[in-house]
């Protein structure tokens, strides 16, 4: 926590920078500035080098290879790029896309950008269990199905979907899945050699790193993966993404992934106890607060829950002390409920009465047990005033 700043617990919004990430930064914000794009000097070799260091870094940690990374502004670019993409080099007759109702604001708004564009899209509820299943993704595949989106990590609640059983089906399908890893890199296993998938989202921001840099790896093998770009102009990225890279992101993407693997079992472990803390202390302040998402196949540092009876506005004003989020943070500006936590079956008010807290790298069990206490009192005294 900073001195004089809240309890800092919205880490699935952005999380701090590692400082030895920003040392790996620096070399390249000063001396090692050259464009990786300039072939004629040694400025460009030695950024051209380090981009190849942290395409070669970024693949071992996904269990890929180099060249199937593509450098990205963020997260919400590369999902973009994954369904625009991909339906704007689909072959005729490929004109469905499916799709879950709880996906991130990237996936779904780039899915209306292509029902505009005439392509017919499936956003599937939820099971009875809270995640879509591969059933339901199987029944609604179809002869024009060209591709299937669903996130690996739920962004608000947390909860792990079905990834690997989605995959097979898609693969049985010969139709392309894409999924965005973006909560999921770093925390929980994933292998693009174990799982059947094509597009892979991740950003460095998820993960103590720079924020503006991300990536979407795109399967090199057959059959093959075939995008058009959306940015034109220069040809960089194997053609799919055009654009000076940005070096010192770059360099501070591939250092927190690297970091992020090493210590991923250790610090999954010890930020999941941090978590069920917290939960167990709210609970039991607040037996009746709710949990939102499944409640063990979850990320571990990852807890969403709702508090009956309580004005939602209300319980953020005081809760000043604490940096935590009623939803996805790139929506968190609408007036509108989550439409996760809807579509889950919550009502408008009880999804507006819902926290997400979500720790990482450098959250202690001292600032677990404030943030608990707090809650508690804003909980008590809200409810005081509501009789």
């Amino acid at each position: 926590m900073v001195r004089g700043l809240p309890i800092y617990l919205d880490y699935a919004a952005t999380t701090p920078l590692d400082p030895r990430v920003l040392e790996a930064m620096l070399p390249a914000l000063t001396g090692d500035f050259g464009n990786a794009a300039s072939r004629s000097h040694a400025y460009g070799w030695r950024a051209e080098a380090l981009v190849k260091d942290a395409r070669e870094t970024l693949a071992r940690a996904l269990g890929g290879e180099a060249r199937e990374i593509v450098f990205t502004s963020g997260a919400t670019e590369s999902d973009n790029l994954a369904l625009l993409g991909a339906a704007h080099a689909a072959g005729p007759g490929k004109t469905h896309v499916v799709t879950s109702q709880l996906e991130h604001s990237a996936v779904l708004d780039s899915a209306r950008q292509l029902e505009r564009e005439g392509f017919r899209v499936t956003t599937l509820p939820p099971g009875a269990d809270g995640v879509p299943g591969a059933a339901s993704v199987a029944e609604a595949i179809g002869a024009e199905t060209f591709l299937v989106s669903v996130m690996t990590a739920n962004n608000e609640t947390g909860t792990l979907n079905p990834v690997a059983e989605i995959g097979r089906v898609c693969r049985e399908r010969n139709v392309l899945f894409h999924t965005d890893a973006v909560q999921a890199f770093g925390k929980v296993p994933f292998d693009v050699g174990s799982f059947p998938v094509d597009l892979v989202s991740i950003s460095a921001h998820k993960v103590c790193g720079p924020k503006g840099i991300g990536a979407l790896w795109v399967r090199s093998g057959a059959p093959r993966v075939r995008l058009a770009p959306l940015i034109h102009g220069g040809g960089h990225e194997r053609g799919l993404r055009s654009g000076t890279l940005n070096v010192p992101a770059i360099v501070g993407f591939a250092t927190a992934a690297r970091l992020a693997l090493e210590s991923r079992v250790e610090e999954s472990r010890r930020v999941a106890f941090l978590r069920d803390r917290l939960q167990a202390a709210i609970l039991e302040a607040v037996p009746d607060a709710l949990l939102n998402g499944h409640p063990a196949e979850r990320l571990p540092g990852t807890l969403n829950l709702a508090f009956p009876g309580v004005d939602g506005d209300q319980l953020f004003l005081e809760l000043s002390g604490l940096a935590v989020s009623p939803g996805a943070a790139c929506s968190s500006d609408s007036l509108e409920p989550s439409h996760v936590l809807l579509a889950l079956g919550r009502s408008p008010a009880l999804a507006r009465a819902s926290i997400r807290f979500s720790l990482g790298r450098f959250t202690t069990a001292t600032e677990v047990d404030a943030a608990a206490a707090q809650v508690a009192a804003a909980v008590r005294k809200l409810r005081v005033v509501s009789r």
